[in-house]
């Protein structure tokens, strides 16, 4: 099988991941609120991003460029689909901006309103808190707000945060 139809399965797999998500955004927000809704998968998507952070662990608590390296360099799809821009990297924080997203852009094809979109978006991002979390380092991630371009804005800086999103 060549590359090209690769990706196009790859980003196909990300797609139905994203139509998954607000599926079971749309079925809990019916049931519990859409607050309710939130809290309950950011902390099942949390936790995945714990059990995913492991592999980082050996760059704690401080070689943000170690970490900058291995965590773009398994980015799914490699650079092509995120298009991750690393605005800062050094001893003090590791600042890495993404482009694009193919969750961001299925929720988009599949006609989610902005309001929407932001909330799948924190639930989405929430992956990197409990993966950089675990890893050993503080992370701040600024997702996808309505009126930004892009997608998320990740902040990580050297030692451990706090535990992760409560429901």
């Amino acid at each position: 099988m060549d590359a090209a139809t690769l990706r196009r399965q790859l980003k196909a797999q990300m797609a139905n991941r994203a139509l998954i998500y607000l599926e079971a955004y749309d079925t809990l927000a019916s049931e519990m609120g859409a607050e309710r809704a939130e809290a309950l998968l950011a902390r099942a998507i949390y936790n995945r991003g714990r059990a995913v952070g492991e592999a980082f662990s050996a760059f704690a608590p401080g070689d943000l460029a170690g970490l900058r390296d291995a965590f773009i360099g398994g980015l799914p799809g490699g650079t092509e689909f995120f298009k991750p821009e690393v605005r800062r990297c050094d001893a003090e924080k590791l600042e890495i901006k993404f482009h694009d997203c193919p969750l961001k852009a299925a929720w988009l094809e599949a006609g989610v309103p902005e309001g929407k979109l932001a909330a799948l978006c924190r639930i989405a991002g929430i992956i990197d808190n409990g993966t950089f979390e675990a890893a050993g380092f503080t992370i701040e991630n600024r997702t996808w707000r309505p009126g930004e371009t892009g997608c998320c804005n990740l902040h990580i800086s050297p030692g451990k945060a706090a535990a992760g999103p409560t429901s």
